[in-house]
């Protein structure tokens, strides 16, 4: 007999000693685990992808601390919606209840005169905001609601947690007990469900629906299987946000214009955020593009205004152009690369001090004790340039910049040559 609640529901945990994951939230001694244990909740975001627990981890709050809890999807959702629910909390108040959670849904979603319709509520702490978005609240929640809240990243699974959820499942679900499920392989399960929790059910799910037998063995090539023939069941929740995004960007960086359209055309018909795919291209114009075509990043963020301003259907237009602009160009991760060793560098020496001659000196004191002291102003030589030493000492001589193989850098490996031969020779 198969159950009309999906899988991932049954198996939603009420309580904290139940919860997988996040062990950086709420494990022991975690700083989120000391809210809710002191029951001092504040307005918070949870940001993370889909399927690890943020609503989930919501609902906990909740129970714990025994508020109510209301629940809005932003998909759906308006301001007339929130002010019902704040009018419902402004009732309680006068029976001394502590005030009420209400957790949003893909928060994000939510334009800047909604937000705005939040702030009252949760500066007056008529309700404790909690809100749910996979895209950077720094980008996608106005400022002086993201003040009022704390924001904590969720992470992906780990595979020790998608082992202990299917060991979970197949033990303790009324309905999996009954059928003897044995996992003789899970990699095929862990891969496909990508670190999502409620995927993996989901998939564990069609697995098992699939078959007629009192006893199930789950192998790799059984799960490759059920998925391709029940395909539409699998995305059901349409969740492949992350996967399309990840073909998308992987195939302008290996420059197929063609499969960049394709992944492109699939996220818009999807219904992707147009300003989602934009702020992409943006990061993957520096990331990869860089040095070999500096145009890149200026048309990548001239794309992301333009298409902010026009929006569908003529936006596509303009996403279309940067993709195969960007795909067809020179790559580079050369800046990437660069900024990534400068910084492993500064986390293993520390903060090394900075040298007298190119200190700041404001002031007399300063001046006596030799700040600036010795420095050359670059533009008072032949070339606009002198050699003298910038590092701090002990990094004299550190190359941290290494051009690539592409005709802009080749310039600049020559110009660098000429500079700095002890690093750049050739």
């Amino acid at each position: 007999m198969q159950s009309n609640i999906p899988l991932a529901e049954r198996l939603r945990p009420k309580n904290l000693d139940d919860y997988i994951g996040q062990e950086h939230l709420v494990g022991k001694n975690a700083i989120l685990r000391k809210s809710i244990d002191s029951g001092n909740i504040p307005s918070m975001i949870f940001w993370g992808p889909p399927g690890v627990g943020k609503t989930t981890l919501a609902r906990i709050i909740a129970t714990h601390s025994k508020r109510s809890f209301y629940t809005l999807s932003a998909v759906n959702s308006g301001v007339k919606d929130v002010r019902e629910v704040f009018e419902k909390a402004e009732k309680q108040k006068f029976f001394n209840n502590p005030n009420p959670i209400l957790f949003i849904d893909e928060i994000h979603r939510f334009n800047k005169s909604q937000q705005d319709s939040l702030l009252g509520a949760v500066e007056s702490g008529t309700i404790t905001l909690i809100g749910a978005t996979t895209e950077n609240p720094s980008f996608e929640v106005i400022t002086p609601l993201l003040s009022r809240c704390q924001v904590y990243v969720l992470k992906h699974f780990e595979k020790n947690d998608l082992e202990k959820l299917i060991e979970k499942a197949i033990s303790t679900d009324t309905y999996l007990k009954e059928r003897k499920i044995v996992v003789k392989e899970n990699e095929a399960l862990l891969r496909f469900s990508g670190g999502d929790a409620r995927k993996l059910l989901n998939i564990l799910e069609i697995i098992v629906n699939s078959e007629t037998a009192k006893q199930i063995t789950i192998t790799n090539k059984k799960v490759v299987e059920k998925l391709q023939e029940n395909i539409a069941m699998y995305d059901k929740s349409g969740e492949q946000h992350f996967d399309i995004i990840s073909a998308f960007i992987k195939s302008i960086r290996g420059s197929d214009p063609n499969a960049a359209v394709y992944w492109l055309a699939r996220m818009l018909e999807g219904g992707e955020d147009i300003k989602f795919i934009a702020r992409r291209m943006v990061i993957l114009a520096a990331e990869d593009v860089g040095l070999a075509n500096p145009n890149a990043l200026l048309l990548a963020t001239s794309c992301f205004q333009a298409v902010s301003m026009i929006g569908m259907p003529e936006a596509r237009i303009i996403l279309s152009e940067t993709a195969i602009y960007l795909a067809t160009s020179l790559k580079s991760n050369s800046s990437y690369q660069a900024i990534d060793a400068a910084i492993d560098l500064v986390k293993k020496t520390g903060d090394l001090p900075v040298p007298l001659h190119i200190r700041n000196a404001p002031t007399k004191l300063m001046k006596d004790l030799e700040y600036g002291k010795g420095y050359k102003y670059a533009h008072s030589y032949e070339g606009h340039f002198t050699d003298q030493q910038f590092l701090p000492e002990q990094l004299n001589g550190t190359r941290l910049y290494s051009p690539g193989e592409n005709t802009k850098e080749a310039d600049i490996l020559k110009l660098m040559n000429r500079y700095w031969k002890d690093r750049y020779g050739y």
